[in-house]
């Protein structure tokens, strides 16, 4: 860039976010596996609740949150003056970074995970540090391993995005008890509501033990509440007045707000959502046994599918094949697994036609 302006050191090292892609030329009716949306959709109590708030856009939301917040407490039994609510988990995190990080500081965060940890990094002129996973799931050890006198922030995805792996209970407790106090643990547990295994912990009762602890959540995922961008994170007084201090005065919409309250109270509809994931991620990989493809274990609603060492059988073939049926997977290259599509876990029908284009894919 020329002249005299010049954005901040890192700045430029970033690589911009690009999503799944929504749409296939030649294709009006195209299926939509690509970006962890819920396949049922969000509550009706929720849409309810969104229309009922349209009367109400002359005036700025409430800007603190302290309903939705109060109901987040109520629904997890945990303090709401500790909660914190955001333009989705992906504005928390930035300001996370930008609270704690600062040119050189390391921001550290496992291989193939979510990109926002390295752009949020950048962003905040810190250096991002990719620590190698093992077997693709994040390695306690290597990441204590790679914790130096620079180290201000480990993001740790669990569930992990794209992988689907967890660390379990005692694995993320050895991991925080081997980390120094001015270093910042933050667990987004975006995927959290779909986690069955009781080995899963949510991280809470770890917050509220250690000052160096943040947990961040969404309403993107689970509630299927994409759209309006609401998330929020728990963390200690400490790291939440911070947060406080530089995030935006009406961060989170007033329909957002609303409709994120619904969609939490309505646990019927939750539940059905969680009960459909976890079938398909049983049934989905017998369903494609024996063709080649392997399915990554999974405890988030989606499945990473490793595809052959074969210029006819590879990803990128698939990926072509998949188009020409109207059908989009993820592409995780970006993420260093050139080999794999993810596919986000939907309705039974969908989950149905993606099984058989799979299986005509590898016999063809």
């Amino acid at each position: 860039m020329s002249g005299n302006l010049e954005p901040k050191p890192r700045i430029l090292e970033i690589e911009p976010y690009v999503g799944g892609l929504s749409d296939i030329k030649g294709h009006e009716n195209v299926l939509k596996l690509s970006s962890n949306e819920a396949a049922i959709g969000p509550s009706p109590k929720a849409l309810d609740a969104y229309k009922l708030y349209a009367g109400n856009l002359s005036r700025y939301p409430e800007g603190s949150a302290r309903e939705l917040r109060s109901t987040i407490g109520k629904v997890n039994n945990i303090n709401i003056e500790n909660i914190v609510c955001g333009a989705g988990s992906d504005e928390l995190l930035q300001l996370i970074c930008r609270a704690f990080s600062g040119p050189g500081d390391e921001v550290l965060f496992t291989e193939h995970s979510f990109l926002v940890y390295r752009i949020a990094a950048l962003a905040s002129g810190a250096s991002p540090i990719a620590i190698p996973e093992t077997n693709l799931c994040a390695d306690v050890d290597k990441i204590i391993n790679s914790i130096s006198k620079s180290t201000r922030i480990i993001f740790l995805a669990n569930p992990n995005n794209p992988t689907g792996s967890f660390l379990t209970r005692s694995e993320l407790l050895r991991l925080w008890e081997n980390i120094p106090k001015n270093v910042l643990l933050v667990v987004d547990t975006a995927y959290a509501e779909f986690v069955t295994h009781k080995d899963y912990d949510p991280a809470f009762k770890l917050v509220e033990k250690a000052e160096n602890v943040v947990v961040t959540r969404t309403f993107s995922k689970a509630y299927a509440l994409a759209s309006l961008r609401v998330g929020w994170c728990y963390g200690s007084s400490q790291v939440i007045d911070v947060i406080n201090r530089i995030r935006g005065p009406f961060n989170v919409s007033g329909a957002g707000m609303k409709a994120s309250i619904a969609a939490l109270l309505d646990s019927n509809h939750l539940s059905a959502a969680i009960e459909l994931n976890s079938k398909w991620l049983e049934q989905f990989p017998r369903e494609i046994s024996g063709t080649g493809i392997s399915c990554m274990p999974s405890v988030g609603n989606f499945i990473l599918l490793k595809f052959p060492d074969d210029i006819e059988k590879n990803s990128k073939a698939a990926e072509k094949f998949l188009y020409s049926r109207g059908i989009i997977l993820r592409n995780v290259e970006s993420y260093g697994l050139s080999d794999c599509l993810r596919l986000t876990l939907g309705l039974d029908h969908e989950m149905e036609t993606v099984a058989l284009s799979l299986k005509e894919f590898m016999r063809s």
